[in-house]
C-alpha cells in the first residue's frame, strides 16, 4: 500500500460504520471522522490526501475513496476526473461495506469470519432487501446493532464517541457479542422505547399525493416542526403494509436552527424486493437535482430564501416526484 492513511472519514449509518471497520483492519488506522453527504459535498470538513473516505461523495481530494452510489460516481465524471485514477474502489454493490471488503480481500488480506457475516448484514440493511414487513421486523443481530446506532444520544459529542467505539467493536467482534455490550444493549432498549413515540408522529404526518388512489407512496411531512424529529420512516409500513415507497419531508436545520430549506428522503418498500420494477429513488433525486442515493433509497434538499418560496418549492417538488414515480413501471416477480 503506497497511500499513507491517517484518518477514515465515513458516513454515520450502519453501512458507514461497517465500511470504516473493514477499512480500519485493511489500513491499520483507528482515527475516524463521521460526516453526512452534504457536509462532504459542500467541503464543510477538511479532507486531504491522508484520509480514506467511505460511503460518501468524493471530496476535493483524498487518499482513498470507497463508494457504491451511482450519482456520486457521475459527479466525479462531471468534474472531469477519471474514476480509475482515484485510489480505492467504486462498485454498485448493495453496500459500501461490500465494496471495501472486496477491495481488501481481493488484495490478499485475510478477513475474519465474523466480519464477512457483518458485511452481509450491511448488504441487507443498506439496500433494504426484505420481502415482507414480517421479515423486516424480525430481529437479526445486525438489526439490533443498527437499532443501537440509531438510538438518541445525550449529545452530539456522545454520539460521535459512540460511533468511534462501535467501529472498533464491529472490526473486532461478531455482532451477537456487540449486541450484548452493556452500552449497545442499553441503546437498543432506548430505541425500542422510542419507537412508540415515532409511531404517533408518523400517524399524524401521513398523507398521500393527489392521483395516488392506490396509496403507493406514503408521504410524511414534518416540515412544520420547529425541531428536527427523530423518525424511522419505514415504520410507516406498519400502518400501510401495501405501500411501495415512503417519502419524508423535513425542514433543513443549520447550527440547530430551522431554515427555509427542505430535505427529502425517499425509499422503496419491501413489496418491491425481488420484483422486476423500474422504481429508482436515486434517479428521482438526481433528475430533480435535489441529491443522490441508490435505487432503494435516496435523499436530497432544496434551499429557499423565504417561507413562501419554500411552500411553492414543496408543492412543485412533490408534484415532480409523483410524476416521475408514477411513470416508473412496476413489474411482476423476479
Amino acid at each position: 500500500m503506497t497511500v499513507e492513511i491517517e484518518r477514515i472519514v465515513t458516513h454515520t449509518d450502519f453501512d458507514g460504520v461497517v465500511s470504516a471497520a473493514v477499512c480500519s483492519l485493511g489500513l491499520s488506522c483507528e482515527k475516524f471522522v463521521f460526516a453526512g453527504p452534504v457536509s462532504v459535498a459542500r467541503a464543510e470538513i477538511p479532507i486531504g490526501p491522508a484520509d480514506a473516505v467511505c460511503d460518501l461523495p468524493y471530496p476535493l481530494e483524498c487518499g482513498m475513496w470507497f463508494d457504491h452510489h451511482p450519482g456520486n460516481l457521475e459527479a466525479v465524471r462531471l468534474r472531469g476526473i477519471d474514476p480509475g485514477t482515484i485510489p480505492g474502489r467504486f462498485d454498485a454493490k448493495p453496500s459500501c461495506a461490500r465494496v471495501v471488503f472486496d477491495h481488501f480481500s481481493g488484495a490478499g488480506l485475510a478477513m475474519p469470519g465474523h466480519l464477512a457475516l457483518t458485511v452481509a448484514e450491511a448488504d441487507t440493511i443498506d439496500s433494504f432487501a426484505y420481502t415482507s414487513v414480517e421479515e423486516w421486523r424480525r430481529e437479526t443481530q445486525g438489526k439490533l446493532v443498527d437499532m443501537g446506532l440509531k438510538a438518541k444520544a445525550d449529545s452530539f459529542g456522545d454520539q460521535i464517541r459512540f460511533l468511534g467505539r462501535l467501529v472498533l467493536l464491529v472490526r473486532d467482534l461478531p455482532l451477537d457479542e456487540i449486541a450484548r455490550d452493556p452500552e449497545v444493549a442499553g441503546r437498543i432498549e432506548s430505541f425500542r422505547s422510542d419507537e412508540a413515540r415515532m409511531m404517533k408522529l408518523i400517524e399524524g404526518a401521513v398523507s398521500f399525493l393527489p392521483g395516488d388512489a392506490a396509496h403507493e407512496l406514503v408521504v410524511m411531512d414534518f416540515s412544520h416542526h420547529n425541531r428536527q424529529p427523530r423518525i424511522q420512516r419505514n415504520l410507516a409500513y406498519l400502518l400501510h403494509p401495501g405501500a411501495l415507497g415512503a417519502l419524508t419531508i423535513n425542514s433543513s436545520f443549520a447550527g440547530g436552527r430551522k431554515t427555509n430549506g427542505l430535505s427529502f428522503t425517499l425509499s422503496l418498500s419491501m413489496n418491491l424486493t425481488g420484483r422486476d420494477h423500474g422504481k429508482d429513488a436515486g434517479e428521482i433525486m438526481r433528475s430533480l437535482d435535489l441529491g443522490d442515493g441508490h435505487a432503494g433509497a435516496a435523499a436530497g434538499r432544496v434551499d429557499c430564501s423565504s417561507k413562501q418560496e419554500m411552500l411553492r418549492a414543496k408543492e412543485r417538488i412533490l408534484a415532480e416526484i409523483w410524476r416521475m414515480w408514477s411513470e416508473m413501471p412496476v413489474g411482476g416477480g423476479g
